[in-house]
């Protein structure tokens, strides 16, 4: 009768030193590879949440970036403008003005050769010649506004056009309102938040809000 129970015993033992083996090993193989995702997700970081710029990927995000903060600056007040009571109409030698255009013959255009930021030139054409920079809205009158231009001294002047953001959402717009149903942009676009006419071709660029450009009033 011993000799059967010792047998059992030795049996129990055995089975149980087994199942204590396996779960240290199962223990140690989880951890092992808890380790190694760790290890893992820390060597590979910056391949799958990081990502490598070159150089002058970054210095172009630093000029984006630039630019935003000086034309939100220069926008701030610019939708709606506020209008200024000290502020002085150009005087008479500084302004061409030309009555009617192709379809609005009671049109007035005035071209100032005045350099202000695109806030200030919207408060010059509010205030002095009761409309806004100028929105174009097709070819005709693209042609008729470039006719204009072409005789300043300066590379661009402010249209009426300019980038309405909100967090990732980005929209073109006229200052006064009018819709968006026509553009005609050089094939280097520029950057900023405002639309410029170049005078040498009276094609389109984006440019900072803050730069101070002759422009087109339209009233």
């Amino acid at each position: 009768m011993q000799a059967p129970l010792l047998i059992s015993l030795l049996l129990l033992v055995t089975v149980s030193a087994l199942h204590l083996d396996n779960d240290d090993y199962l223990l140690k193989s989880l951890q092992l590879k808890e380790d190694q995702g760790q290890d893992l997700g820390e060597s590979s970081g910056e391949q799958t949440g990081e990502l490598f710029l070159t150089k002058e990927e970054i210095q172009s995000m630093e000029e984006e970036d630039q630019d935003a903060f000086e034309d939100q600056e220069a926008m701030e007040s610019s939708d709606p403008v506020i209008l200024d009571d000290k502020l002085q109409c150009p005087k008479d030698e500084d302004a061409v003005l030309v009555q009617g255009s192709v379809g609005c013959k009671t049109c007035r255009y005035v071209l100032v050769n005045v350099k202000k930021t695109f806030k200030e030139a919207e408060a010059v054409c509010k205030n002095c010649y009761r409309g806004n920079l100028v929105s174009i809205h097709n070819s005709n009158i693209n042609r008729f506004v470039y006719r204009m231009v072409s005789k300043s001294n300066q590379a661009q002047v402010w249209t009426g056009g300019y980038t309405k953001c909100w967090i990732l959402w980005k929209k073109f717009r006229w200052i006064d309102g009018s819709c968006w149903n026509y553009s005609n942009w050089a094939s280097a676009k520029g950057s900023g938040r405002c639309v410029a006419m170049r005078t040498k071709d009276g094609r389109w660029q984006k440019a900072s809000c803050s730069r101070r450009l002759p422009f087109v009033c339209l009233s």
